[in-house]
């Protein structure tokens, strides 16, 4: 499916960032029931350029990001405790061998950054401490790859549109060292037209060995694996679908049972027909919510931490909105368009979009 998004995402090479990659680093001190009621965003501007297009970011740490750039640039921010000011490194470019690469998606392990390419062929380049390196190729003519995340220092998993009759998915066992595309035997088959969205870096959802994959187009369903990549099965949705344009393009999950996605149709940003949904009982089983309610079309939804699966941000190029009841309603707190964010506390997140990345501070 020829892809509706033109924009590049990597990340900066990480040189010494801590990082549990089994867990969200949030900061909270323990689970609360009792929902809050955000009534407005402070929309701290970080870095403003007509180059900029940020729809993947990775947290290291409470106040240490990496983002993706258009053009194959790629940076960082950071803040200084000691000298209480904030930092960001200007985009540079990944080059290797004078090839071009396309990036829209990017993970880390504890010391090591991982950027996946769009188009054919299809590149993964892992970057650490001592430099950078392809570490998978993949030259089908059909190769996209859309999102990317590890389970932890060891083992990770990508994915991205069919090459055949079932969705691309390569993992690795040894720190990235290498990767293998699983064979469409142990995959569900596609049905037709259906792929993903290289959207927001948020195709994929991890909860311990528990993976969550959203596709997207005239079907949309979700691929659940409960061991890491070794089986799978398939769920259905009633999310909006049977277009290109249609379906889940944001997939998140609060534990091993309660998650949400949403979508739409980008074309109809307005249109908030079946494009929220919600499951209680680990993605077997989805229900529309705020059905015919706002938001309409949204490219990234997260939860937010510590709030027991009650509080969701979801951004799009139309706004921010908030939900405090599990995605029953929704306020819209901001015409302020981005493409993706991350949380790095329970009311604090950044975000990138067009000509931007911002720190959001929810109140």
């Amino acid at each position: 499916m020829k892809k509706l998004i033109t924009i590049i995402c990597i990340a900066l090479a990480i040189v010494s960032c801590k990082k549990d990659t089994e867990k969200k680093d949030i900061d909270v001190e323990e689970e609360i029931t009792e929902p809050r009621a955000f009534k407005e965003v402070e929309i701290g501007m970080l870095l403003r350029d007509s180059i900029l297009n940020v729809r993947a970011i990775e947290i290291l740490e409470k106040d240490e990001m990496l983002y993706g750039n258009a053009s194959g640039g790629h940076g960082s921010y950071s803040y200084d405790s000691d000298r209480n000011s904030y930092w960001i490194t200007p985009p540079y470019n990944i080059n290797i061998d004078s090839l071009k690469f396309n990036f829209r998606a990017v993970s880390s392990t504890d010391n090591t950054a991982f950027f996946l390419s769009i188009g054919s062929p299809a590149y993964l380049v892992k970057q650490g401490a001592s430099g950078k390196k392809i570490v998978y190729q993949e030259n089908h003519e059909k190769a996209f790859y859309d999102s990317i995340d590890f389970w932890n220092n060891q083992e990770g998993i990508a994915i991205g549109d069919p090459t055949e009759n079932c969705m691309s998915i390569i993992i690795t066992r040894d720190g990235g060292e290498t990767w293998n595309k699983l064979s469409c035997d142990v995959l569900p088959k596609t049905k037709e037209g259906e792929a993903a969205f290289a959207a927001s870096d948020t195709n994929i959802a991890i909860v311990g060995d528990n993976t969550w994959v959203a596709t997207g187009g005239k079907a949309s369903r979700i691929l659940f694996s409960p061991d890491k990549g070794k089986t799978w099965e398939v769920f259905e949705t009633p999310i909006v679908q049977g277009k290109e344009t249609t379906g889940i393009y944001s997939l998140d999950f609060y534990d091993d049972k309660n998650g949400f996605a949403i979508g739409g149709d980008y074309t109809k940003a307005g249109d908030s027909t079946a494009n929220k949904i919600r499951t209680q009982d680990g993605g077997k089983t989805w229900q529309l919510v705020a059905q015919n309610q706002s938001p309409g079309y949204r490219s990234c939804v997260q939860y937010i931490p510590g709030r027991d699966a009650k509080e969701l941000v979801a951004v799009g190029f139309k706004g921010i909105d908030y939900s405090n009841n599990a995605g029953e309603s929704w306020t819209h707190l901001s015409d302020e368009g981005f493409y993706t964010l991350r949380f790095i506390n329970d009311s604090v997140a950044y975000a990138g979009g067009s000509k931007r990345i911002a720190k959001l501070t929810f109140r």
